[in-house]
């Protein structure tokens, strides 16, 4: 997809509404307890903090320089002692308890808050996941992984960030803000004018750095999801870029996207460099004013057109005062740069929240192992599914993303498709690469949905049945290997048996994995690595060859033991002779299953009950091996070339084949397949 074209994920972003307030509202408020506590602990430990400041300058007035009477803020005069060494005392208590008031009341808050943070961003960060879990196909076919990594990861931390100190500070600040203000204004409301003159000044300095960062921030979180896709990109196929000796090239893909970046980070950082000198300049503006005008006021009586009284002591408090309302306006800069980002944040991760998923269940969808009439006895989801399929005039046309309607896509890659398949037959699609053939079978998953006509299993529409049992009754061995980072048993055991349900590691489940790498052709070369099943593979698989991670794909399946097979050129990565072998394991493990098979040697497939010859989507020929070879059509041509017997195919073909591989090379999406002639 072209940069300058808007998917499914830009759009649905560009649509939340007040992110940050439905992050508080949907996952919020289920921890509403939390922040409740942390707040009511921040209240009084910023309250308690106020304490020494006031009292200490009573004691000044009162006790020291005896130029007024001993009196607290809320505090009755019958409860306070007269004389001066109880009065000190009372004071020194006041002062101490209040240090230790704050701790206690700090230390609660920042449990509370702590709790409240994490806790809302373990519920993102899973449902983020367990949402992208269930974006259809489509989604993953348009969109980088690299970009859906910094969702998962760098936008809910920035959440994360945001809630652990951003709202915490910006807590306290609303506290010591609105409490010293209080406070001030108590004790010489005319001094205070002159403390709080800058904090309106602060206000339209954060409105107007609010209003400019903003889309400055949106611009930065996609610049890091590119910057991570270009690095997922670049080290997993690190293999590719080492034998291509395309070092340099890479670097240089990577130091663009991330010079990008650093110019996204810049822009915010320049309003940055703005801002905040000129937010701790009003606060240290205002407290020079604070002192400057109190000093005067004290050595010559009010300046200007000022009147109230001021003593020594309500000057010291002032003092004390303006330093810790200073300090936390200071902050002010970095709350908002947190707030910024994680709004940004915020928007992608329900962004990618808000995005449709079409393939869902029915909502009333049937366990298609309780709505089908076989009578297996054994252990597996699939106990009640006989393996009856049938393609009925099945059409499908491959949506660009998830915001196209499947109604509205144009170019058929599916066209009017029929056939049926019986419990226990082996039926094998044939064809050029890009004909169609994985497309085809990938319906039956429903990976994706059949844009015309229907598929059927046992008779049931597989849109009426759940995805869960549906999948669940049919193994699938892609050409594209894929294995998980762990051992092998824990690759074989994926799947169908892991989980809590299931004691992978007790000794007959142990035996089980066994039999079916035994069958897979896998038993011998694991039992010669060092640590045996227990060996860990690496990152997809990296520590075994190609034809090893297919034979572990295999088991893996047959460990599955589903009623439904479908074998993706499962032997493509195979020597002939481990192919041989594997090709007998397959052939008995077929016996009473519905197989289907993309083949790539037609040697594999001459004993299938039925051959399908797939081209540009439609079933061209068909029948068994020996009734296609007397047609003398595509299909005897290509066994012709395989078995030797022509040396290459007619020119017709060749020209044929030519077409196809430019028009699919340049007009199809992702998901489809690509490329030439398979032989």
């Amino acid at each position: 997809m072209a940069a300058d074209e808007d998917s499914a994920f830009e759009v649905y972003r560009d649509q939340v509404d007040r992110p940050l307030v439905r992050l508080f509202r949907e996952y919020g408020a289920p921890e509403a307890h939390w922040l409740v506590l942390g707040m009511l602990a921040n209240v009084v430990a910023r309250v308690a903090s106020l304490v020494p400041p006031i009292v200490l300058g009573v004691a000044i007035d009162a006790i020291f320089s005896g130029e007024g009477a001993y009196t607290l803020p809320v505090v009755p005069d019958a409860w306070l002692p007269t004389d001066q060494f109880a009065q000190f005392t009372l004071s020194a208590a006041l002062i101490c308890g209040a240090f230790v008031v704050t701790a206690v009341f700090t230390w609660i808050y920042g449990i509370a808050a702590n709790n409240f943070a994490h806790r809302v961003m373990h519920a993102v960060r899973t449902d983020s996941f367990e949402k992208m879990q269930r974006l259809d196909m489509t989604f993953f076919d348009d969109k980088q992984t690299g970009e859906v990594m910094s969702v998962l990861n760098n936008d809910a931390s920035n959440l994360e960030v945001f809630l652990d100190n951003a709202l915490q500070n910006s807590a306290r600040l609303g506290v010591m803000v609105l409490g010293i203000a209080g406070v001030l204004v108590y004790y010489n409301a005319q001094l205070a004018s002159v403390t709080l003159v800058a904090v309106p000044l602060m206000f339209a300095l954060t409105f107007w750095f609010m209003r400019a960062v903003e889309p400055r921030y949106v611009e930065q979180r996609e610049v890091v999801g590119n910057l991570n896709t270009a690095l997922e990109n670049a080290l997993s196929g690190v293999e590719l870029v080492k034998t291509s000796n395309t070092e340099g090239y890479e670097t240089d893909r990577v130091e663009d996207v991330s010079y990008s970046y650093f110019r996204r980070t810049m822009d915010i950082l320049k309003l940055n460099y703005v801002y905040r000198p000129g937010m701790e300049l009003l606060a240290g503006v205002a407290f020079a004013a604070t002192f400057v005008v109190g000093g005067i006021w004290l050595f010559r009586g009010p300046p200007g057109p000022f009147t109230a009284t001021l003593s020594v002591g309500t000057f010291v408090t002032f003092i004390f005062l303006t330093q810790q309302f200073v300090a936390p306006l200071a902050e002010v800069s970095n709350i908002i740069d947190q707030y910024e980002n994680a709004k940004a944040s915020s928007e992608r991760v329900f962004g990618l929240m808000d995005i449709p998923v079409r393939i869902t269940d029915d909502p009333d969808a049937v366990d298609l192992a309780a709505a089908g009439e076989g009578d297996n006895d054994g252990d597996d989801d699939s106990a009640g599914v006989e393996g009856h399929v049938e393609y009925d005039d099945v059409s499908f046309a491959y949506v660009e993303n998830a915001l196209q309607d499947p109604e509205d896509a144009e170019e058929y890659v599916i066209d009017g498709v029929s056939f049926a398949a019986e419990p226990g037959e082996t039926v094998a699609l044939v064809g050029p690469t890009g004909a169609g053939k994985s497309t085809l079978l990938k319906l039956l998953l429903r990976l994706y949905d059949v844009t015309d006509g229907a598929i059927r299993v046992d008779g049931h529409d597989i849109r009426d049945v759940t995805l869960e049992s549906l999948r669940g009754a049919v193994g699938y061995v892609s050409q594209d290997t894929y294995l998980f980072d762990g051992t092998i048993a824990e690759n074989i055991r994926y799947g169908r048996f892991t989980g809590v349900d299931h004691d992978v590691e007790s000794e007959a489940m142990r035996e089980r994995v066994i039999e079916a790498t035994k069958a897979a052709e896998a038993h011998e070369f694991i039992s010669s690595l060092p640590q045996g099943y227990d060996t860990r593979i690496g990152e997809r698989g990296v520590k075994l060859s190609g034809g090893q991670r297919q034979r572990i794909a295999i088991a893996r399946t047959i460990l599955q033991d589903p009623e439904i097979l479908i074998l993706d050129e499962a032997t493509s990565a195979v020597d002939t002779e481990t192919e041989m072998l594997i090709q007998r394991s397959l052939d008995r493990l077929s016996e009473d299953r519905t197989t289907f098979t993309i083949a790539h040697r037609l040697s594999t497939i001459k004993d299938a009950d039925n051959v399908l010859v797939v081209e540009d989507g439609e079933i061209v020929e068909r029948g068994t091996h020996d009734e296609l070879i007397d047609r003398d059509g595509l299909y005897a041509k290509l066994w012709g070339v395989q078995a030797g017997e022509i040396d290459e195919l007619p020119e017709e073909f060749v020209e044929k084949a030519r077409e196809r591989h430019v028009e699919r090379g340049v007009e199809e999406g992702p998901g489809v397949e690509r490329g030439t002639l398979d032989d």
